[in-house]
């Protein structure tokens, strides 16, 4: 049976989890200074945690299209006391979403449980910080670097491409390290794919799916509207259900009632 354990325990998967996004940014796509203030952060996040979320994942650099990097200490500045605030009152694991080691080392540190990366442990000692941290990781599929995961898209069958780059990637942390049931893996629904791949990587998780779980985080991103109709929360959440239909074993979402109410209407 698939977990994955963190400093607290361990989560399960014999139900979908929902993973609470946490931005504490200023200009996150959707909901950019929202909770830049750290009063307004710790409520948030408290919650989330309330509505049903299984693991708390906090950002302090946007990844949207149109996005401008951000230095390692503004990233730091923004989550290290976020994190402190909320950790020692925190009974699920926190993520922390990163792809610089200095910062994931200064959020482990502060209490931060899980690293997700959306570069794929690419980033100079990331993987070997997880490894001698001991914590989970989350290896995101993107298209391309970092200059133009939004600009070049996949041509192709999408699907093994991904597949290719997440044996090559846990080979990679394997070697590290890092233990293969800390490993959660996440093709990276919007990171250089059409619509229609988005739409059909959410619906395919289970081809991914081994000996790692799946993460799909498909909540508010464009390619809703076409797909549903609109990327409002309530398509978000529709969406999130399709996902665990299709295999996925973790979904990240701005909305966790509205997600946990699709989820388990019919479950």
């Amino acid at each position: 049976m698939l977990q994955t354990k963190w400093s607290g325990g361990s989560v399960t998967y014999e139900r979908p989890v929902i993973m609470g996004i946490l931005n504490v940014t200023p200009d996150s796509f959707s909901d950019g200074g929202a909770y830049a203030k750290l009063n307004s952060a710790a409520d948030h996040a408290f919650r989330l945690i309330d509505e049903g979320a299984g693991i708390l994942d906090i950002g302090a650099e946007s990844t949207r299209p149109g996005w401008k990097p951000v230095s390692a200490e503004e990233e730091i500045e923004r989550l290290v006391p976020v994190i402190r605030e909320i950790a020692p009152s925190c009974d699920v694991p926190i993520s922390v979403d990163t792809m610089k080691t200095q910062v994931a080392e200064a959020a482990l540190d502060a209490g931060a449980d899980i690293i997700n990366d959306v570069y794929g442990l690419r980033w100079d000692g990331m993987a070997e910080l997880a490894a001698s941290a001991g914590v989970p990781v989350i290896i995101m599929h993107m298209n391309g670097e970092l200059e133009n995961m939004h600009s070049e898209t996949m041509v192709g069958n999408v699907l093994p491409q991904i597949r290719k780059f997440f044996e090559e990637r846990t080979q990679a942390a394997v070697d590290a390290g890092i233990k293969k049931n800390k490993i959660i893996l996440d093709p990276g629904i919007g990171f250089g794919k059409t619509g229609a791949q988005n739409a059909e990587i959410m619906q395919s998780a289970y081809y991914f799916r081994g000996d790692h779980p799946i993460l799909i985080g498909s909540s508010r991103k464009r390619f809703l509207t076409a797909a549903l109709g609109s990327n409002d929360d309530a398509a978000s959440a529709k969406a999130a259900a399709l996902a665990v239909d299709g295999g996925a074993n973790i979904v990240r979402v701005h909305n966790v009632k509205a997600t946990k109410a699709a989820l388990y209407r019919k479950r």
